[in-house]
């Protein structure tokens, strides 16, 4: 059997905590026999929780932690008051590697911050920046960054797109993966000053495959494998991206409602239909790795269900099966000696 992969994962953190986290936990390691899960929390609510479900108990660990963050707490007094929260214990857990990965759904400020803070940044990362896999016609591209770091600088979007690159190839299996910038237009010259002034810079980037510009109708399409931009640019991608998706989804599943022609219709096309929408739902794919840091963070949606819980902890498997954080060490070291 393959070496096992230790995931810490806030058993309290989100809006559907404990339950479907706890259910996600245990979807998770009845699928993967490579998998422990720490589940951090309140014990004797924890107990609780599992006493519902038959699972592998050699898999799964509750550790104690008598404190919770609220979505809504000021992130950093959060983590440095509350030492004893399920966030922070796991975040510990992974920097005395006694843990491979952290997932959690909670306060997105907090995981940000005690990812910087307890796991701590890999030497000479300037940003960590958050990176969900989004769905697309030709499979999933990269997004980076998607929430961590508003008003970011232009050597900090060269480090994204290096660190995306790295992601996308040993996890995803995308080799030379191409690098896009987010823009308002395929010119050069085109965008904001911080677009502007990255674009040459990724231009001259040897490390990377950098196909130029995309714009943002491009990116459902599968334009480029890794989608660079500042973290506001990013967030608003992504919220864009679900809401239109729910959005579609309702309108044509009302659509189908109309009349008994209609209703005989969805009928037929069902299976397909069925296929189609699940290869776009994002949960599918898991949560937004934080890249850059000595370990791995997994951030989901804060309403995350089991099934996004289930596939985030899945995902870190392959994370440490390919040393990501020592190869974006390496990639950053190189940059260095070269600067």
């Amino acid at each position: 059997m393959s070496e096992i992969t230790k995931v810490a994962l806030d058993a309290m953190g989100g809006d559907n905590a404990p339950g479907e986290i706890v259910k996600g936990a245990v979807e998770a390691i009845k699928k993967r026999q490579d998998i422990k899960v720490l589940l951090v929390g309140r014990e004797e609510v924890l107990k609780e929780t599992l006493s519902g479900y038959e699972y592998p108990k050699e898999q799964l660990e509750i550790v104690n932690a008598t404190e919770e963050i609220e979505m809504a707490e000021p992130p950093v007094l959060a983590i440095r008051r509350k030492k004893d929260s399920s966030m922070s214990v796991a975040m510990r857990l992974v920097h005395d590697k006694k843990a491979d990965a952290v997932v959690s759904a909670g306060n997105s400020g907090a995981v940000l911050v005690g990812g910087q803070l307890l796991v701590g940044k890999i030497k000479g990362v300037e940003r960590t920046p958050l990176a969900p896999l989004i769905p697309t016609a030709r499979g999933v591209s990269l997004l980076i960054d998607c929430g961590a770091n508003v008003d970011a600088r232009p050597a900090h979007l060269v480090q994204f797109a290096k660190m995306g690159a790295i992601y996308m190839e040993h996890v995803v299996g995308k080799k030379n993966p191409t690098v896009g910038i987010v823009n308002i237009g395929a010119e050069e010259e085109k965008g904001n000053a911080l677009v502007r002034e990255t674009f040459p810079l990724l231009k001259e980037c040897s490390g990377i495959n950098f196909a130029g510009s995309v714009e943002a109708r491009d990116i459902p399409a599968g334009a480029v494998d890794v989608i660079v931009c500042e973290a506001f640019v990013g967030n608003v991608i992504l919220k864009m991206y679900e809401g239109i998706a729910g959005t579609l989804l309702s309108k044509v599943k009302s659509g189908m409602m109309v009349n008994l022609r209609s209703k005989i219709g969805a009928l037929l096309v069902k299976p397909a239909l069925k296929t189609t929408l699940k290869e776009f739902d994002a949960s599918g794919y898991g949560g937004a790795p934080m890249l850059g840091l000595k370990g791995l963070v997994v951030k989901t949606h804060g309403s995350s269900k089991s099934t996004e819980v289930c596939n985030s902890i899945i995902q870190c498997v392959t994370f440490k099966e390919q040393n990501i954080s020592d190869k974006i060490a390496a990639a950053i070291q190189t940059e260095s000696k070269e600067a």
